[in-house]
């Protein structure tokens, strides 16, 4: 199924002193989505967003929050982030010991269920749940920090999964996350990538938030 490209900011390169003004100013300047990155410590070597700070993004804008919940035992933590206001879920295959079990719960939630597969993985592990979900997040770098650098041997994954998608005639989407740039935008989008997630190449631009989506949004076009 053919997908609009999508831009979804991420709020863990904002700045938090200033963190609904740079909501606004993606929002303006034309985000699709916010992505929330939510990092635990024990899955990935950082501690970064709460629930609150997802209830503090849904009061701030309309944009639909894309929550990537990179935490252990994620079922525990579904129902909080809903209730929060996040619209989409996003749990790792290699995080949830009932994959399908938590994909369901996080329907049964009303938000759109996802799943998510780190660089080491192969494709096969999440192959099962395809049918399951409403968004698959391939991660082109080691999740934990931002500003890494892209991984390309990432973009075979990419591939396999969007023939996966086609033949079988899902409707999920597929997302990239990590080291997205108006340079490997491209590479993503040609593997068949169709949500793309961008920290630094918005929030840090040297021209400023607008400057980095308009040089995104031109990428899509190349």
């Amino acid at each position: 199924m053919t997908h609009l490209p999508l831009l979804a900011p991420s709020i863990l390169s904002a700045d938090f002193a200033r963190l609904g003004e740079d909501i606004a100013a993606v929002q303006q300047h034309g985000a699709d989505w916010l992505h929330v990155d939510v990092m635990d410590g024990h899955f990935v070597p950082n501690i970064t967003l709460g629930p609150a700070i997802v209830q503090a993004c849904r009061t701030t804008t309309d944009l639909f929050l894309d929550v990537h919940l990179m935490v252990e035992y994620p079922e525990r933590h579904i129902e909080a982030f809903a209730a929060a206001g996040a619209g989409g879920l996003t749990i790792h295959t290699e995080a949830s010991p009932n994959l399908h079990r938590t994909l369901q719960a996080i329907r049964a939630l009303g938000c759109q269920a996802g799943v998510a597969i780190n660089p080491g993985t192969p494709a096969e592990a999440l192959q099962p749940v395809l049918p399951l979900v409403d968004l698959v997040l391939v991660m082109t770098v080691n999740p934990g920090y931002s500003g890494q650098a892209f991984l390309p041997e990432t973009l075979a994954k990419v591939r396999t999964i969007r023939k996966w998608l086609d033949a079988a005639r899902l409707p999920a989407r597929l997302q990239v996350d990590g080291g997205i740039s108006a340079e490997t935008l491209p590479l993503a989008r040609a593997a068949g990538a169709d949500v793309f997630v961008a920290g630094n190449a918005i929030f840090t631009h040297p021209g400023g938030v607008a400057s980095g989506l308009a040089a995104l949004r031109a990428a899509l076009a190349e």
